[in-house]
């Protein structure tokens, strides 16, 4: 019971999360939040010539710098701190959130026991796939024990509960795709750039990425345990290095963006007519559980015991979804049954007419058929 009150009150919040920003609804990304990990009394991680809260700081100044002075005026930077200072993980959300940005990037270094793990990998908000993902959750969001009243803060929410990380997986960002496609980019730059080892891009719960309203990501730049990429990691040409990708990446990311969203005709206000025929456009939203690159039937032997399935096409793949709900929350039900019949990775997603599309369209849509506009 206490379970199911939980997963109640945490969507709620979701919703009351969603609804006011409906974040990216501009044609244009002129606003991005760069949020360098820990600071001040949190350390962060600790190699054996230096504190990741160092580093990211530096990388972080030298990214915003090349943004600044490449786009001259155009994007505006935001930094949730600029100096060795400690700031509250809910506070850097809000930062973010009240800022009205685009975009939010938040850098870190990785740390292990062994010595061994090196290379680069980005994070975005979503269920861990593996163990190795969950630790490096715990170990970014263990930064709220720096707080006093931490307990209160963060809804009870513990950093080594394994369950409390499930929760999370309940709020799948509205801005999934677009902060994959960031994530992306920035793989692919860090690949190419640095020549290290490319970890991928990867979920995982983070609280930080869990309270922004706009699309973000969580970058792990490199092992501060590993002697070779400590020392990368602390040299000119590798802090150089790391943030022209995440610039590049931005660049990239921006103009893909804006291609898409500036080519459609902006909304001119026009006199409504005396009646004002009603959206009747149909609102879904089902739960993707699944994606073959072939075709499966129905009633394939992995997909028993699920309720209403169906399929679509997207990027060459078939993603098979179930239900067909009128309501987020009522698919966030519906998502922790199927979590529960082993498909971890099960996350909500929107349907206009049959049509996939983002959830922020979605739920404006919902909103402004119910006189919420």
């Amino acid at each position: 019971m206490k379970r199911t009150i939980t997963y109640f009150v945490l969507t709620c919040l979701w919703l009351l999360l969603c609804l006011p920003g409906l974040p990216q609804t501009e044609r244009k990304i002129d606003k991005v939040v760069i949020d360098p990990g820990h600071g001040g009394k949190d350390p962060g991680a600790v190699g054996k010539i230096s504190y990741e809260k160092n580093i990211v700081l530096d990388i972080a100044l030298r990214t915003g710098r090349l943004i600044t002075d490449s786009y001259h005026g155009e994007v505006k930077v935001i930094y949730t701190r600029s100096t060795d200072e400690f700031i509250e993980l809910y506070k850097r959300a809000q930062i973010a959130n009240e800022s009205g940005a685009d975009l939010f990037i938040s850098i870190h270094c990785n740390a292990n026991p062994s010595s061994l793990p090196s290379g680069m990998e980005t994070f975005v908000m979503g269920l861990h796939k593996s163990q190795d993902n969950l630790e490096v959750a715990k170990s970014e969001n263990a930064a709220i024990f720096y707080e006093e009243d931490y307990k209160q803060q963060y809804e009870g929410f513990d950093p080594n509960s394994d369950e409390d990380y499930i929760i999370l997986s309940l709020f799948q960002s509205s801005n999934l795709e677009q902060s994959i496609h960031l994530s992306s980019r920035v793989q692919d730059y860090f690949r190419e750039s640095t020549g290290r080892k490319d970890r991928g891009v990867k979920q995982a719960g983070f609280w930080v990425l869990y309270k922004t309203t706009m699309p973000g990501i969580l970058i792990e730049a490199g092992f501060l345990s590993n002697p070779e990429e400590e020392k990368y990691l602390n040299s000119e040409k590798g802090k150089n290095t790391i943030a022209e990708s995440i610039f590049n990446a931005f660049s990239d990311y921006k103009s893909d963006f804006e291609k898409v969203n500036l080519s459609v005709e902006p909304l001119v206000k026009k006199e409504l007519p005396v009646e004002v025929k009603k959206d009747e456009r149909v609102v879904s939203f089902r739960v993707q559980f699944a994606s073959y690159k072939k075709e499966k039937s129905p009633e394939f032997r992995k997909f028993k015991g699920i309720p209403d399935i169906s399929v679509y096409e997207h990027d060459g793949h078939y993603k098979y979804t179930a239900g067909n709900e009128p309501t987020p929350e009522a698919a966030n039900s519906l998502k922790a049954g199927l979590i529960d019949l082993g498909y971890r990775d099960a996350f909500v997603v929107a349907f206009v007419d049959d049509v996939r599309v983002e959830m922020g369209e979605a739920l404006e849509i919902l909103a402004m058929q119910n006189g919420k506009n």
